[in-house]
């Protein structure tokens, strides 16, 4: 066979394993999405090249494990039908070098953009809009109703339907750090909103694209209706 088709044959078969890992995988899904809002928010805050390089690093080798969590899952799966102590093991031990990965690529990510996400809520106008409980209630308010009307705008569709929950924390989150003008608090709130989001997502309640639809919609409401309160 010539050296170049087969050359093609493989890159056509590793294509289709990650294609396969992308279909069938919801992990992999969220590692993708990830990964896409990272590079996004790179050229947005024009990250230089040494940064981007750790960032691409980062999210190459979180999508390097998880295929190969997902081959030595689908191997364990045809030499082991049943449930068996070592399958197990074999198991939890490829996802845990994901979660390894996982956690290096959170933590690259919080390096990098700590600074240009500093620097930009600085240079930022943070007038003083007085905060009361009523007021606070009021954007709540507003955000709950706008989920109830999307939920069935898209009630047809169970992964646009918004997650109520997840807008409510984002709506939290945005407020917490709209009033503080303190990066670190925004980060250490919308840190816990994006640990609500994994428990949420693991628990199947919502998919992803609701999920992340519910925090658009909770963020996009605060924000306006905070500075509309000027």
């Amino acid at each position: 066979m010539n050296p170049l088709v087969r050359w093609l044959k493989s890159m056509r078969y590793a294509y289709e394993g990650l294609q396969y890992a992308l279909t069938t995988q919801p992990n992999m899904k969220f590692h993708f999405f990830a990964s896409f809002a990272v590079l996004v928010s790179a050229l947005f805050f024009r990250l230089p090249r040494t940064d981007i390089l750790l960032l691409l690093l980062a999210i190459t080798l979180v999508i390097v494990t998880e295929l190969i969590n997902t081959g030595i899952e689908k191997t364990v799966d045809l030499a082991m039908p049943e449930r068996h102590p070592l399958a197990k093991i074999a198991k939890d031990t490829a996802a845990a070098a994901v979660l390894v990965t996982a956690v290096f690529a959170v933590a690259v990510g919080i390096a990098v953009f700590y600074g240009p996400v500093e620097r930009w809520i600085r240079h930022r106008e943070h007038p003083e809009v007085p905060l009361s409980i009523g007021s606070v209630w009021l954007y709540l308010t507003l955000v709950v109703l706008a989920v109830i009307v999307a939920e069935t705008r898209f009630r047809n569709s169970d992964r646009l339907r918004p997650s109520l929950w997840m807008a409510v924390s984002v709506s939290v989150s945005m407020l917490i750090t709209l009033k503080s003008g303190d990066t670190l608090v925004g980060l250490l709130a919308f840190g816990m909103s994006g640990m609500f989001l994994v428990m949420l997502y693991e628990k199947q309640s919502r998919s992803l694209p609701g999920l992340v639809f519910g925090g658009l919609i909770g963020a996009a409401l605060t924000v306006l209706s905070y500075y509309l309160g000027r």
